[in-house]
């Protein structure tokens, strides 16, 4: 689900800063690694339970992420 990371820099919802956790991207604002979404959903998480999990974290941005990743992967398939 990876394929719309390198272009993460046009979305409101997530950040990216040499000096927040190793460079990773994260949810703006926040320290929560994007990857972490992406592993508590593949283990059966649910979106509520994430942000229970991590607080900070705005189920906006969940979405975003989730619907740029949607959106990227029909573009991939030609969907």
């Amino acid at each position: 689900m990876s394929s719309g990371i390198g272009h993460w820099e046009t979305s409101a919802a997530v950040e990216r800063d040499p000096a927040k956790v190793g460079g990773a991207w994260v949810f703006r604002g926040t320290r929560i690694p994007v990857a972490a979404l992406f592993e508590n959903l593949r283990e059966g998480a649910t979106i509520q339970e994430f942000l229970e999990w991590f607080p900070g974290g705005q189920r906006w941005q969940v979405e975003s992420v989730l619907e740029y990743e949607a959106r990227a992967a029909r573009e991939t398939c030609g969907a």
